[in-house]
């Protein structure tokens, strides 16, 4: 794998912007990601440009599940169901240890839609569309197995089915790392001020570089906005569409609190809204909420208290046994949906559709919603309607995402343990395994992470800055207690001469880091 660290990012960065592209993918998430990874792959010269870190938005706060929507069959979208479904697959076909089956149960209640035959029915249709039958129904008493302390009073068994689950921050990173593997470069924090236009046609971008505060113009025949939530920022704006930002938000429970083998999806009593209880890294997920986000987009979106209560019924509506309070959370997480909306914004938030659309203007195209399962579909379309700009060919032959690993031997290490590094790390395994002989196998706590994880991301992942470390390349500050502040010294030990910082500098971004994780990944006060 080619050099990925700030100080190539500090030489290079004058040298892309004097080049010609074919392509500027505008966004650092899963869907400029993929963008990037089908142009590079075509032999396009592209290049992406995120304004904050990779995965930063979104991309990193989501619910941490490919699946392919089974509430949108109930809303008629059965196309987007189709194409979710079978894209999951290939996920989890190409992606082991990166994007891994998790069993879903649906409780039945007396008198409480849907009953187990109407659910079947559904999940016959969304197995049909999946190719695979993977549905099964469990009466009370199997149920107390599969899960126990679930509330009984009126239960009469549940409903299993089949998605899958992923690190969605980790995805972004393989995705991009098979995008760099073909031609195709990324830079995190340069922020696009505007798009450069000549004779009415978006000819490139101006971008100013969030380290140096200097800007660079790019000159590119296409121009990819991949953005997400922010995606009404640079675009000309000529109809009623347009971005209605939602916020979803999660907390996160020690799995010793509360444990759970497989999701369990039910409806809330307060609202009647799909919500989750799965297990996620080891520990587990409380999940998620559907709200307008009115706050900055600049700012990292952060639970409300209102959202934490709502959360906290829910789990105590289905665990009352468990009696789960607000010192029990770990930490929380709130990602912004970016969902196309038509109207006035009237409509609740759940009954917007999640239909994804392309606005196009002489030289841009900009990418509006979209899932995180169907990304690669997504980037076709964009690409598709980008051609015309770059003047070459789009097809879909149905090539992989991710190209397959040669058999790579890591001694000492679990099947389990190497199934994972494989999956996150894809091609930049062998880079792991020499960190491995000089760091060592010890794992961060009694995580599953590895320190020789840390240090390869300051080596060849391009952190910026320590949030980029602690929360994106690596979820130690989601999974330990306080951020991981108890594990910060010896973090600073292994990494502070990787990156290269003074003192100085270290022990302003762990303040920094610090009143962040309190500010947006902890509970409010």
């Amino acid at each position: 794998m080619m050099l990925w660290n700030a100080a190539w990012r500090e030489k290079v960065l004058p040298e892309l912007a004097e080049r010609d592209w074919d392509l500027i993918v505008v966004g650092g998430g899963i869907s400029g990601a993929g963008i990037l990874r089908e142009a590079a792959r075509r032999g396009w010269s592209c290049l992406l440009l995120e304004q904050r870190d990779f995965a930063w938005g979104t991309s990193s706060r989501s619910s941490k599940m490919v699946h392919g929507g089974l509430r949108y069959i109930a809303k008629g979208q059965f196309g987007l169901t189709r194409d979710s479904v079978r894209e999951r697959q290939r996920l989890l076909e190409e992606a082991p240890g990166l994007v891994d089956p998790l069993s879903f149960l649906f409780p039945h209640y007396q008198g409480q839609f849907p009953g187990p035959r109407v659910f079947g029915g559904l999940l016959a249709l969304y197995d049909a569309l999946a190719g695979k039958r993977n549905h099964l129904y469990y009466p009370l008493q199997q149920l107390r197995y599969l899960l126990p302390g679930i509330k009984e009073q009126g239960l009469a068994g549940a409903t299993r089915f089949q998605d899958a689950v992923t690190d969605d921050a980790r995805l972004v990173l393989r995705v991009l790392g098979e995008a760099r593997a073909e031609g195709g470069e990324a830079l995190n924090g340069m922020r696009v001020v505007e798009l450069l236009r000549e004779a009415d046609k978006v000819c490139g971008v101006l971008a100013e570089d969030a380290e140096s505060g200097r800007r660079f113009s790019f000159r590119s025949r296409a121009v990819a906005q991949a953005t997400g939530a922010w995606a009404d920022a640079l675009r000309k704006q000529d109809g009623p569409e347009h971005i209605r930002p939602l916020r979803g938000s999660h907390l996160l429970l020690p799995h010793w609190r509360l444990p759970v083998a497989h999701a369990i999806s039910f409806m809330h009593a307060a609202d009647r809204r799909p919500v989750f209880v799965f297990p996620w890294e080891g520990a587990t997920v409380i999940g998620t909420t559907d709200l307008d986000h009115h706050e900055s987009l600049e700012q990292d979106a952060r639970i409300t208290a209102e959202e934490v209560d709502y959360l906290l019924a829910a789990c105590a509506q289905q665990f009352p046994a468990a009696q789960v309070r607000r010192a029990d959370v770990l930490s929380s997480w709130a990602g912004v949906r970016p969902v196309v909306s038509e109207g006035d914004d009237s409509a609740a938030p759940s009954d917007e559709k999640r239909e994804h659309m392309l606005w196009v203007e002489p030289g841009c195209v900009t990418l509006a919603g979209g899932k995180l399962t169907t990304f690669r579909l997504l980037a076709l379309e964009v690409l598709q309607a980008c051609a015309a700009f770059v003047g070459k060919p789009v097809e879909d032959y149905g090539q992989a995402v991710f190209r397959p690993l040669p058999p790579f031997a890591l001694p000492g290490l679990t099947a389990t343990q190497q199934r994972r590094l494989s999956g996150r790390h894809g091609l930049a395994l062998p880079q792991v395994a020499a960190l491995l002989e000089e760091v060592g196998q010890q794992a961060v706590g009694s995580l599953d992470t590895l320190w020789a994880e840390l240090a390869h991301a300051c080596d060849n992942e391009l952190v910026l800055h320590l949030d980029d470390l602690l929360l994106r390349r690596t979820r130690i500050g989601l999974l330990l207690a306080n951020g991981a502040g108890a594990e910060l010294a010896q973090v600073r030990a292994l990494c502070q001469p990787r990156l290269g910082w003074s003192d100085a500098r270290w022990e302003q971004e762990e303040q920094d880091y610090l009143q962040l994780w309190q500010r947006c990944y902890s509970l409010p006060l």
